[in-house]
């Protein structure tokens, strides 16, 4: 590692929340720190998060609920259903906090974000990640990791470090790299995909630092330019810009296999007018539009006898992110596609074909979901559910109570930040 090659002014940052659902759940059960807790995927089905006391008890990610049902209830595991209400709250929490200490912060994911260090951020990187790591966790209860480096990827092999230790890892430029990347599996490389990391073991590369020494050549042609520029931040020469992070998503997708069977058209037309509205809320919110919507819907897998299975779309002639009208087109699909006579067990909406609000081909002819006023009935719609919770205010499509195609979560915990009805209880004594 040559540092005469690398930007020794630059160093790059990541925070990352340590098993961020299970924490979240452990934020308002303080009993439950040190303890197992799972956290559960949409009906109940899958382990889709584990606190590191599970990891420990060897429950996989991924893995059905049933499966480890054995090793839940003999080490008294506390299950939760997922609650990403909570989780965006606690997300958006913990962002906020970063920005108090750092000027500038590039959210990556739910519980992730890089952090630019130049200059004296850079020289001070020990001290602000101890600062990140012990102010997140006083304001918002979520633990965190710090890894500082001199690249993007360099920055999460020193988050992985810094999670098996103190939970902070600072590499810079003359820090024993050869050494470090030695022990990183190829597969472990952010980046490098299950696909790619067979390619490189067959090519005798088994680690990160024989991925680093690869020939620049040879990385163009089997890994293309993005693998190359991987390689070249694992030699701590920055190459990922900012530009060349992740791409706005091309489509919003919102789909749930049911808690019960569906056999009544309404219920299951309620169900995709809801989805619809789940869709265009997020568009909104992400400052998007769509092209085109599709519906699908299917009945069990299992169901040998009875199956069914069907998906419709249809083009629009101008991007939309209202609900109104994305509801109307979704119901003449559904329609074409449904069929009568099964037990529906799940449906999905798409919105697809997305592009920012700011770049809307404009139209001679005027587009009723266009309107002004329109836009701004969608604003305060998502004001008023922002304020009151979602599904405070909603179109007749979606039905009014008792909708039997809800989700199964039966472990659910309180929206303990995001409904007045669900606020902890504090007590003085």
């Amino acid at each position: 590692m040559s540092s005469s090659t690398s930007s020794k002014g630059q160093l790059w940052g990541l925070v990352d929340c340590n098993s961020f659902y299970a924490s979240c759940e452990q934020v308002f059960r303080p009993d439950l720190r040190g303890k197992p807790v799972v956290v559960l995927s949409n009906n109940d089905g899958c382990i889709i998060a584990r606190s590191a006391e599970a990891k420990k008890l060897g429950i996989p990610m991924g893995e059905a609920f049933f499966k480890v049902q054995g090793v839940i209830k003999a080490h008294n595991v506390t299950v939760f259903s997922s609650n990403f209400a909570l989780y965006g709250d606690l997300s958006a929490r913990v962002m906020a906090t970063m920005e108090t200490i750092c000027p500038e912060i590039e959210q990556y994911s739910i519980d992730e974000a890089f952090i630019p260090m130049p200059g004296a951020l850079a020289v001070n990187a020990e001290e602000i990640a101890a600062t990140l790591k012990q102010t997140v966790y006083r304001w918002t209860g979520i633990p965190v990791s710090v890894g500082i480096a001199p690249t993007r990827t360099l920055a999460k092999v020193a988050n992985h470090i810094a999670k098996k230790g103190t939970g902070v890892c600072v590499l810079r430029h003359d820090a024993p790299f050869q050494e470090i990347l030695s022990k990183v599996p190829v597969g472990d490389i952010w980046g490098i995909g299950r696909r790619q990391a067979l390619k490189l073991a067959c090519a005798g590369i088994r680690n990160a630092w024989q991925f680093a020494q690869a020939d620049n050549n040879w990385l163009r042609k089997n890994l293309t330019v993005t693998g190359w520029k991987t390689a070249l931040e694992l030699r701590g020469i920055p190459a990922i810009g900012e530009d060349e992070l992740p791409t706005p998503r091309k489509s919003v997708l919102s789909s749930r296999s049911f808690g019960e069977k569906i056999h009544d058209k309404s219920l299951l037309a309620e169900a995709v007018a809801s989805f619809t509205a789940r869709a265009a809320e997020r568009m909104r919110r992400d400052g998007m539009l769509a092209r085109g919507i599709a519906i699908h819907i299917r009945t069990s897998y299992f169901d040998d006898q009875h199956q069914y299975v069907q998906t419709g779309q249809h083009s629009l002639q101008m991007g939309t992110n209202d609900t109104c009208f994305l509801q109307h087109e979704a119901a003449h699909i559904f329609d074409d596609i449904y069929k009568s006579g099964f037990a529906y067990a799940k449906a999905g909406v798409m919105l697809y074909d997305l592009i920012p609000v700011g770049q809307q081909q404009c139209s001679l002819l005027p587009a009723p979901e266009a309107d002004p006023k329109r836009m701004d009935l969608m604003a305060t719609l998502d004001k008023i559910n922002d304020k009151h919770g979602r599904g405070s205010l909603k179109f007749g499509a979606e039905g009014l109570t008792g909708q039997v195609w809800k989700i199964k979560q039966n472990n659910l915990s309180p929206r303990f930040t995001t409904e007045w009805d669900e606020l902890a209880p504090a007590y003085c004594k």
